[in-house]
């Protein structure tokens, strides 16, 4: 019992608080992930009702200016909020159509590290939600198993 423990504890991902960029490392890049401001400023929307058995933050969202999604974690107990910038064009692209791939491949690497994703008009941009725009560009995802 003891090995069989030890080999399904060894195949879970570990949950890794939200990749962010250094200042110096994103002046080429298509997408940047930054620590998002503090709450001092107005919230631009409340956080939802918790899901049953995600981290429970809460402080309000606070969404800048030119963000199109905020990715909010909880680390050491505190809510932590992320802002996902893209690059102008990308930034724009995701704005008009959220279903694209690079707008969902940002939005997955949020949600791979523990986190909830909201959009900036503050609604979470949950797995269904995914699934919603999986149907509107008719996208068909293959599995290996």
């Amino acid at each position: 019992m003891l090995a069989l423990a030890v080999a399904l504890s060894a195949c879970t991902p570990s949950r890794e608080p939200a990749p962010t960029a250094a200042p110096g490392e994103t002046a080429g890049a298509g997408v940047a992930q930054r620590p998002g401001p503090e709450p001092a400023s107005p919230p631009v929307a409340s956080l939802s009702p918790a899901m049953p058995g995600s981290p429970s933050p809460t402080s309000p969202i606070v969404v800048p200016a030119d963000a199109v999604y905020v990715c909010v974690s909880a680390t050491g107990g505190a809510p932590q909020q992320t802002t996902i910038e893209f690059a102008p064009n990308v930034g724009e692209l995701c704005r008009r159509h959220p279903e694209m791939g690079p707008c969902q491949y940002e939005r997955e690497v949020c949600r791979r590290s523990g986190g909830r994703v909201y959009a900036a008009d503050g609604k979470e941009i949950t797995r269904q939600t995914e699934a919603e725009y999986d149907k509107k560009v008719m996208r068909v995802r293959l599995k290996a198993n």
